[in-house]
């Protein structure tokens, strides 16, 4: 995944979760944050920003924040880019190296899932969640707690009990890292659900992506520990 007109700016302050104020060009310039998850280890005041310029005469802000350098790492918050990278891997065959079908955004019951698949001997559910909140080389997921996230975990666990594949992949916007980890201590109903869902068979993982200022491409599998 590609990002166009790439500015350096320093971090200043996010008056709410859909703006930040940053210093770009030795003036102060406000930006839209491509992450509305709390981001508090992330956005610091003096922290290096990275914005993405835009073209569209009718939004309010010319810029979308999308990366961070934190302690040396450089760590993508753009919310949208999970799925997309997911889809440019899975496209490539390294998901399933049969896949016929690919869809996003596909409604099951009562449940809308990021993406279905089909080959020619399964088919199947995947949920894709973003993670940014790093620690020693550890990541975790969620950094705020999530009933929607447990909802989705629970809906796999039906959709594998009804005879689809079922699938959650932590997209990990930085590297390198050491493991990922559900965050038990800022929701602990979701780690149990992960640890529930796998003992059902659902499939659990983690990659972690090369992110530079002006793009993030999956990298290679991080270790899962429940």
């Amino acid at each position: 995944m590609q990002y166009e007109k790439i500015k350096k700016a320093t971090f200043l302050s996010r008056p709410n979760r859909f703006i930040a104020m940053v210093e770009l060009d030795d003036r102060e310039v406000v930006c839209h944050v491509k992450n509305t998850g709390r981001c508090r280890e992330l956005l610091v005041s003096g922290a290096t920003v990275y914005l993405c310029h835009s073209d569209n005469p009718n939004r309010k802000t010319q810029y979308d924040l999308i990366a961070v350098e934190k302690s040396g790492l450089l760590i993508n918050m753009d919310a949208q880019a999970p799925n997309a990278v997911f889809a440019e891997w899975a496209k490539a065959g390294k998901f399933r190296s049969d896949l016929q079908t690919f869809k996003p955004e596909t409604v099951y019951q009562s449940s809308r899932f990021d993406f279905y698949w089909e080959t020619s001997t399964q088919q199947g559910f995947v949920e894709v969640k973003g993670v940014t909140l790093e620690e020693h080389g550890v990541v975790r997921f969620p950094d705020a707690p999530t009933e929607r996230g447990v909802k989705h975990i629970h809906e796999l666990m039906n959709a594998k009990q009804a005879g689809y594949q079922a699938a959650i992949y932590f997209i990990v916007q930085l590297s390198p890292v050491r493991f990922f980890e559900p965050n038990g201590q800022t929701h602990p109903q979701f780690a149990q659900a992960l640890q529930q869902a796998q003992a059902a068979g659902v499939e659990i993982a983690a990659l972690s992506c090369t992110v530079t200022p002006n793009s993030i491409t999956i990298d290679k599998p991080v270790p899962v520990v429940l």
